[in-house]
């Protein structure tokens, strides 16, 4: 079931914590909260399940914290960095859809 859509601009970043190259985009501080503040089911990490659209690329996956009151990022895989040819720093529009 469908919840509430997101769409806006933000720019794919390295995660730092890896040694191979994780590629993830961070949500606005607003729609994050907006997240935060809707009931969910319970998933690990506070993580959220989400159906992602870039370009014409669509998937589901799961938002999570960065951390405990921080913006909620979402992975890029590289197949879709590929698909819709965006790389590393690339700006990009992103729709976040969250799941009931």
């Amino acid at each position: 079931m469908a919840g509430t859509r997101y769409e806006f601009e933000t720019e794919l970043f390295r995660w730092e914590a890896r040694r191979d190259l994780w590629v993830f985009a961070r949500l606005p501080e607003d729609v994050s909260e907006d997240i935060r503040l809707q009931p969910h089911p319970p998933a690990g990490f506070g993580a959220v399940k989400v159906i992602v659209t870039l370009g014409a690329s669509r998937w589901s996956t799961s938002v999570f914290p960065e951390s405990a009151d921080g913006a909620y990022v979402v992975a890029i895989k590289g197949s879709v960095r590929r698909a819709e040819g965006v790389e590393l720093g690339d700006r990009v529009r992103i729709g976040v859809e969250t799941v009931l």
